[in-house]
C-alpha cells in the first residue's frame, strides 16, 4: 500500500518537478544574441504543424526544427520580424500562427463565439421569462396529508 501511495504521489508531482523542454538545439542557436532573441520571439508565436497547440520553439518534432532553422535563415538574410512571420504564413498557411489574425475569413471565427454565446443567453432568458409557475391547487386530501407529514 505504501508503494502505491508513493507512486501516485510521484506521478502527480512529476509535472511540477519537470523543467521546460529545451527543444532548441545548440547547433540552431545564432551567434548574434539580438538575432537569437528575435528568432525565439518569432518561433514562440508559430505553431508546430505536427504538434497541436505547441509552439515551434517548444516542439521537438523534426518539422519544428526545420521551421526554426528557416526563421533563423530569414533573419540572417535581413528580414524583419513581420517579414519572417509572413514568409512562414505564405509557406504553411495561417494555421502556423498560434494566435490567428482577426481578419478575412478568420474574422468569422473570432466573432461567431461571442455572438453564439449572446444568442444562447438570449434564448435562455426568453425561455425562463415565458415559463409559468405551477398553479395547481392541492385537493383537501393532499393538503391534509401534507400537514400530517409536516407535523412529523
Amino acid at each position: 500500500m505504501r508503494a502505491f501511495v508513493l507512486s501516485v504521489m510521484l506521478s502527480l508531482a512529476a509535472p511540477l518537478m519537470a523543467g521546460p523542454a529545451l527543444a532548441v538545439q545548440p547547433d540552431e542557436v545564432l551567434s548574434d544574441p539580438a538575432l537569437e532573441a528575435r528568432a525565439r520571439e518569432i518561433t514562440s508565436e508559430l505553431r508546430c504543424v505536427v504538434c497541436r497547440n505547441e509552439s515551434v520553439d517548444d516542439s521537438t518534432a523534426d518539422i519544428a526544427r526545420d521551421v526554426r532553422l528557416m526563421v533563423r535563415e530569414r533573419l540572417v538574410a535581413g528580414d524583419t520580424n513581420p517579414e519572417a512571420i509572413q514568409y512562414m504564413v505564405d509557406r504553411f498557411g495561417e494555421y502556423i500562427l498560434l494566435n490567428p489574425r482577426a481578419s478575412g475569413t478568420n474574422l468569422i471565427l473570432w466573432i461567431s463565439g461571442p455572438v453564439l454565446l449572446l444568442a444562447g443567453l438570449g434564448i435562455a432568458f426568453v425561455a425562463i421569462r415565458r415559463r409559468k409557475p405551477a398553479t395547481e391547487v392541492l385537493s383537501a386530501e393532499e393538503e391534509a396529508r401534507l400537514k400530517d407529514l409536516l407535523r412529523d
